[in-house]
C-alpha cells in the first residue's frame, strides 16, 4: 500500500470553491480550502491523478518540511539540516522558486539563491559532489513559501504550470490562460447539455476547455512532462493505470461548440489548436464578426467569452461594449451569456443588467465575470 501524504493545489483567486469541488469528485481526503490554494491528502497514485485531471489547479505541491524563520541564517541552517539525499542525487539537477509574504525578507530571488546554496553545500560536504542548477528541466523543483515567520519547503510535483496543457501551438496577442478559461466555464455552470459558443474565440482556448469539460476528458493528458517523472520513485505502470482509469470516465457529447472571430488568423489558430487537442470533431470555428451574427435555431445556447479590454487593442470601448449588449438583446434570445472583463467602466455601457457578477483576476488585473440572461421573447412574457 502506498502511504498517504499532504499536498497543496495552487489556483487563481476566485477558483478555490471549484477546485475544492474537483478534489471531492476525484476522491481526495482531508480537503482544506485557503486563499488561492486547497490542501488535501492522497497517495502517489492520487498525486498523478490530481496533475492529470484537475482543471483549475496551477500546481500541485508536496510539502516536505516546515520551520520558523527569523533571518537568512535561520533559513540556511534549517535547509542544510534536511536530508536531501531522499529527493536528489549528488550529481543531479535542481531549481528553486520562492514566494514571500513577510516583512522579514524582501527578495524572493535571494531566498531561492540561499536555499540552493544550503542544498548544494550539504551535498558537497557529505559526498564531495554537488548538484547543479537547471532551470528548464531539473530533476527536482523545490518551492519555498515564507509567510510572516513560517517557512514551508515543498517539492513541485507538476513542473511547468498546469495551464500548459500541451495542445496550444498557435496563440494570439492576448491568449487567455487555460486554467482561467476552464475556471470561467465551470463557474458559468456549463454542463455539456446544450450548444456552447465563444463569439470572440481568439486561439480557441475557451472552445477546447469547454469540449474537454463536456466530454469529461482530463485536461493534462497531452502534456509532455510532469516534474514527478524525474523522481527516484517514478512509477510508470501506476501512472498509465491512472491514465487509463480516467479515460474510461469520458462521455459522449451531442451538441455543438462554436467559435467566431473576425480575424482570419485567429480562426486558423483556433482550428489548429482544436486539431492538436483532437477535439476538432466537436468544435467549429468560423470567420464572423459577432455583431453581425444571429443565433441559429431555438435551442438553448451557453456563451462564455473574453472580449478585448483595451490593453492591447485600440478600440472605442464604450461603443464596443454597447454593441455587445445590443447584439445579445436583439440577436441571441434563449442565451445565457457570460464574459470576463477587467474594464469595469466599460461594463456600464452594455445596457443590460447582469444577473450575476463574480470578482476574479485576469493575470494581475482585477476583473468581473458577468452573466446576462437573454430570454426567448420579452422578459415580461417569460414570467407571465
Amino acid at each position: 500500500m502506498e502511504e498517504n501524504f499532504k499536498m497543496i493545489a495552487k489556483t487563481l483567486f476566485g477558483f478555490e470553491d471549484i477546485l475544492e469541488n474537483e478534489l471531492i469528485q476525484l476522491g481526495a481526503q482531508n480537503i482544506n480550502k485557503g486563499v488561492r490554494m486547497v490542501s488535501f491528502v492522497g497517495d502517489k497514485g492520487f498525486m498523478y491523478k490530481a496533475n492529470l485531471a484537475l482543471r483549475t489547479a496551477i500546481k500541485i505541491l508536496k510539502p516536505i518540511h516546515s520551520f520558523k524563520v527569523k533571518n537568512e541564517t535561520d533559513l540556511y541552517k534549517n535547509i542544510y539540516a534536511m536530508d536531501w539525499s531522499k529527493y536528489l542525487k549528488s550529481n543531479g539537477t535542481l531549481a528553486v522558486d520562492a514566494t514571500i509574504h513577510s516583512d522579514l525578507f524582501s527578495h524572493s530571488l535571494f531566498i531561492a539563491q540561499k536555499t540552493k546554496d544550503a542544498i548544494v553545500d550539504k551535498f558537497r560536504e557529505t559526498t564531495g559532489e554537488r548538484p547543479s542548477v537547471d532551470l528548464k528541466f531539473p530533476d527536482v523543483k523545490i518551492n519555498v513559501h515564507i509567510s510572516k515567520n513560517h517557512c514551508n519547503i515543498s517539492l513541485d510535483t507538476s513542473g511547468d504550470s498546469l495551464h500548459k496543457r500541451g495542445y496550444k501551438t498557435a496563440t494570439n496577442i492576448a491568449p487567455i490562460n487555460e486554467v482561467l478559461a476552464a475556471g470561467l466555464i465551470m463557474l458559468s455552470g456549463w454542463d455539456g447539455q446544450s450548444d456552447f459558443m465563444d463569439p470572440m474565440c481568439g486561439s480557441g482556448t475557451m472552445l477546447i476547455e469547454a469540449a474537454m469539460i463536456a466530454c469529461n476528458i482530463p485536461p493534462n493528458l497531452m502534456r509532455k512532462e510532469f516534474a514527478f517523472e524525474r523522481w527516484p520513485d517514478w512509477d510508470v505502470e501506476l501512472f498509465e493505470k491512472i491514465e487509463e482509469s480516467l479515460l474510461k470516465k469520458t462521455r459522449d457529447f451531442h451538441h455543438k461548440i462554436i467559435g467566431y472571430d473576425k480575424a482570419p488568423s485567429a480562426v486558423k489558430k483556433a482550428q489548429i489548436n482544436a486539431e492538436n487537442a483532437q477535439l476538432d470533431d466537436f468544435i467549429t470555428v468560423k470567420h464572423e464578426d459577432f455583431f453581425k451574427t444571429q443565433k441559429g435555431g431555438n435551442e438553448k445556447l451557453h456563451m462564455v467569452f473574453n472580449p478585448p479590454y483595451g490593453e492591447r487593442l485600440n478600440i472605442d470601448m464604450e461603443l464596443f461594449y454597447k454593441n455587445i449588449g445590443d447584439t445579445l438583446k436583439q440577436s441571441y434570445p434563449g442565451t445565457d451569456a457570460w464574459f470576463i472583463t477587467s474594464n469595469l467602466n466599460a461594463l456600464k455601457h452594455v445596457g443590460l443588467r447582469p444577473s450575476r457578477k463574480i470578482q476574479l483576476y485576469n493575470a494581475k488585473l482585477e476583473s468581473r465575470l458577468v452573466k446576462y440572461v437573454m430570454y426567448e421573447g420579452s422578459k415580461k412574457a417569460k414570467f407571465n
